[in-house]
């Protein structure tokens, strides 16, 4: 068989093959490349390394570290003596670039179908984080993590280590490591009314996790589903990533219109509601309405998925109770997030399983992720029970009131004539009332160009949009950050 020539080795290696790294990987990759496209025939003979490293110009330890490397890996073999051959048969034939009648063309590359779930998530109206996520006002949805006790924190996270805690960095339970749930426990039933055992707490990376688990666990395809409209639009992606069929029911001043979903006549499996800060318009659920919604359920069998994501930072009176708090049947499934209380990297919700439903989440939870970050979870067990929590949020409630109204005082005295701001009661976000007509797409495209990031009101509601605003956040930003952005929105209202 005709031997490999040197000439031929050379058009892909030295100085203009685009490779990089020292001269040996680069005569690796180069000879490696031409084997696997077959250029170099299963059996052929290299040139010696003394006749190869001459003609290349590099020295025979260049060439011979090369080889060896080529060898080891199994696209050569040979033996000293009597010379270096290209291997019969590949380490990677599948990844072999079969010859075609067009050798520098594309590989052609059979691609299996995606599933079902697959077809219908990618066709959603959902970008994929795939940089770093850069925060600027006014983005909701982000706390003010530059007021965060980080010395706190370092004490207790350095506590955990100093203390060689080998039984946290092995496997632990899928609901989580128990005195994060009981420290959960006992803060819900303090400052929300949740009535819970430890037992009943599942530790989730997330709220979005526990909207995902629940989905699955309690709907088939095409089960009606009703959702508040305008909603959390990632929780209405999860719910229909299940397929279920979403049922938009309106909210008005007390909250959702109970007799509206009635009125569809969808005898729905599960509702998403978040009662105590409706999302994005920021009413509250009143009590009527509340026992309304329980009695519903309860008639028709149907689960109530309680997002209560921060609800805590309430402003003109103490926190409201908790939907669950009412709850007699079992029907309400009550989430939270330590991503809007503490920080969103931290990725930890938990929620609060009726106790009919705590083993199907519990294996449900144990095949997802297996359970969480153990060493994270313990030390916000640690954060909670020592009082650090609490006192953070009363602290973060002060200071988000005060951001509140520098915000307000702002929007008042730069946003146009039109631009109508509704005072928020709770949490870390109001909505800018557009006027009528005006397309909250186009205005947050162009606030963004200018610096200002928004979620345009319209991609909250299901149905047709009854409103046009934008969602603009301000519990992440200071006095000056808040007016010089502003400014920028202003003039892009203007």
């Amino acid at each position: 068989m005709k031997r490999v020539s040197s000439a031929t080795i050379a058009t892909v290696f030295g100085p203009n093959s685009g490779s990089s790294g020292p001269l040996y990987r680069q005569l690796y990759d180069s000879v490696r490349q031409q084997v696997l496209l077959g250029h170099f025939s299963p059996g052929q003979k290299m040139p010696s390394t003394r006749i190869l490293a001459a003609d290349l110009g590099v020295s025979r330890n260049t060439v011979l570290n090369a080889f060896e490397q080529l060898k080891a890996e199994g696209y050569l073999q040979g033996t000293s003596g009597s010379g270096t051959y290209v291997a019969p048969a590949l380490p990677d034939e599948m990844t072999h670039a079969p010859r075609s009648k067009a050798p520098n063309g594309p590989a052609r590359i059979n691609h299996l179908r995606l599933s079902n779930f697959g077809a219908r998530i990618v066709k959603m109206d959902v970008t994929p984080a795939r940089t770093s996520f850069s925060v600027r006002p006014f983005q909701p949805g982000i706390p003010a993590v530059d007021e965060f006790p980080f010395d706190v924190w370092t004490r207790i996270s350095n506590r955990h280590w100093k203390s060689r805690p080998s039984r946290l960095l092995t496997y632990d339970e899928a609901a989580g490591y128990m005195p994060l749930r009981k420290a959960v426990a006992d803060y819900l039933r303090v400052a929300r009314a949740v009535r819970c055992d430890p037992e009943q707490v599942i530790i989730v990376s997330g709220a979005q996790q526990a909207i995902d688990l629940t989905a699955r666990l309690l709907l088939d395809p095409g089960d009606p589903v009703w959702v508040e409209d305008p909603a959390y639009a990632s929780a209405r992606g999860a719910l229909r990533a299940a397929s279920a069929r979403l049922i938009p029911v309106p909210v008005d001043a007390n909250g959702l219109v109970v007799a509206d979903g009635i009125a569809s006549g969808s005898q729905a499996r599960l509702v998403y509601t978040t009662p105590c800060h409706h999302f994005p318009l920021g009413m509250a659920m009143d009590a009527a309405r509340r026992l309304e919604l329980l009695d519903w359920a309860a008639r028709a069998s149907a689960r109530i998925l309680e997002d209560d994501y921060d609800s805590e930072f309430r402003y003109s009176t103490r926190p409201l109770p908790a939907l669950q708090s009412l709850d007699q049947t079992g029907s309400v499934i009550y989430l939270g997030t330590f991503s809007k209380v503490l920080f969103p990297a931290l990725r930890l919700g938990y929620l609060v399983a009726p106790p009919d439903l705590v083993d199907p989440y519990l294996i449900a939870k144990g095949l997802t992720d297996r359970h969480g970050p153990t060493i994270e979870q313990a030390i916000v067990a640690e954060f909670i029970s020592e009082g650090h929590f609490s006192r953070h949020i009363r602290r973060m409630r002060a200071l988000y009131q005060e951001r509140l109204e520098t915000f307000l005082e702002s929007a008042q005295a730069e946003l146009p004539e039109g631009v109508v701001i509704p005072e928020p009661e709770a949490g870390m976000h109001a909505v800018a009332l557009l006027p009528t007509g005006t397309d909250d797409r186009d205005i947050a495209a162009r606030a963004a160009s200018a610096g200002v990031s928004s979620m345009t009101l319209s991609s909250c509601y299901l149905g047709r949009p009854r409103a046009s605003g934008l969602v603009l956040g301000f519990g992440a930003y200071g006095a000056r950050q808040s007016r010089l952005a502003m400014r920028k929105l202003a003039q892009v209202l203007s």
